[in-house]
């Protein structure tokens, strides 16, 4: 009975030994699992335009990209359509720490940094590449990292082409056509100088708001760029679309600078990498967008101008001359300058 007795023991701790074994085996990747979940980075970013917009599609992209570099580690997850407030209230939560990342349009920006009114300077840049060696070179760094002193650093610029004039009722073919015209600007004290000097009348108002305003009439025109013009269907109220691209006024991905600070030195790099490649990819994307949709909407009944720029600039010159002696005259100089 004794020898039996102790056969049952042992079977019995060697049963014990084998569960032990098997559930240690399998609780261990769990727990592993649990730790690396705990240790994860997961970015929040919000932005305001349509999921069919190419800056939520070059977010995608750059949201893919860091979980492929940091194994998984460092995600991003992105909130569109203005879910999480507008592009101002995105920034202010930025500054709150309430959000991690935002997309926004620097003249959005320009009241929190004002170096960020050197974007709506009108007639600024030669062409599309002169303004490209201004964002990739030197200045456009400085001009990245210059939010830092109000909690914001900026990641990359992405490429939002160059604003033009589309109204209701007549085209805008030289500066005299925007008198008693009542234009929607962003809230920006550059825009609504801009409107002014050519002889219109800048009008704030929210981007979500603007197709009611033009369809009755609280406005007779807007500004911004053609794949804005399509997205948000304001040819179907706007028959007049006129390229004189008085601005290049970029959007800008930004980051808490708390945020940014407490990444670890790998992620900081993995999301740098990744907000570089997703600017270059959105840059290719834009150009075919611009492209695509001023075709479409001339098939929608659209017509589509080409001003002269010359009347143009000279009406803005008092506006660029009383920048001198200013920062932004300084930046104006710059980028002048800029071969």
């Amino acid at each position: 009975m004794i020898g039996k007795a102790h056969s049952y023991l042992v079977a019995g701790f060697l049963i014990g030994v084998l569960v032990s074994t098997s559930l240690f085996a399998f609780l261990v990747p769990q727990l592993r699992e649990a730790q690396r979940s705990r240790d994860d980075v997961v970015l929040k970013l919000a932005h305001s335009l349509d999921q069919q917009h190419p800056v939520h599609q070059a977010m995608l992209h750059m949201a893919d990209r860091l979980a492929e570099l940091s194994g998984g580690s460092a995600r991003i997850e992105v909130f569109p359509n203005g879910q999480l407030g507008s592009e101002v209230e995105c920034i202010e939560q930025l500054q709150r720490g309430a959000l991690d990342m935002t997309k926004t349009s620097t003249a959005a920006l320009e009241g929190f940094v004002p170096e960020f009114a050197i974007f709506g300077v009108p007639f600024l840049f030669r062409d599309e590449q002169h303004a490209w060696e201004v964002y990739d070179g030197a200045l456009g760094k400085e001009l990245l990292h210059s939010g830092r002193e109000v909690g914001l650093s900026g990641l990359c610029f992405y490429d939002a082409g160059a604003r033009s004039f589309y109204t209701v009722d007549k085209p805008v073919l030289k500066p005299e056509d925007l008198k008693g015209q009542k234009i929607r600007v962003q809230e920006s004290k550059t825009a609504m100088e801009l409107v002014e000097a050519l002889g219109g009348s800048p009008t704030p108002m929210n981007f979500g708001e603007l197709y009611t305003g033009l369809q009755q009439s609280m406005v007779d025109g807007a500004e911004n760029n053609p794949p804005s013009f399509y997205s948000n269907r304001h040819f179907e109220v706007c028959k007049h679309y006129s390229l004189d691209e008085h601005s290049r006024v970029q959007d800008i991905l930004l980051i808490t600078h708390s945020v940014w600070n407490r990444l670890s030195p790998d992620i900081q790099a993995w999301l740098q990498e990744a907000a570089d490649e997703s600017a270059a990819f959105k840059r290719q994307l834009w150009q075919e967008k611009t492209a695509e949709v001023l075709e479409s909407v001339q098939e929608k009944g659209v017509t589509v101008y080409r001003p002269d720029r010359a009347p143009f600039v000279a009406k803005v010159k008092p506006m660029l001359d009383a920048y001198q002696g200013t920062r932004i005259g300084e930046l104006i100089q710059r980028i002048q300058g800029t071969p």
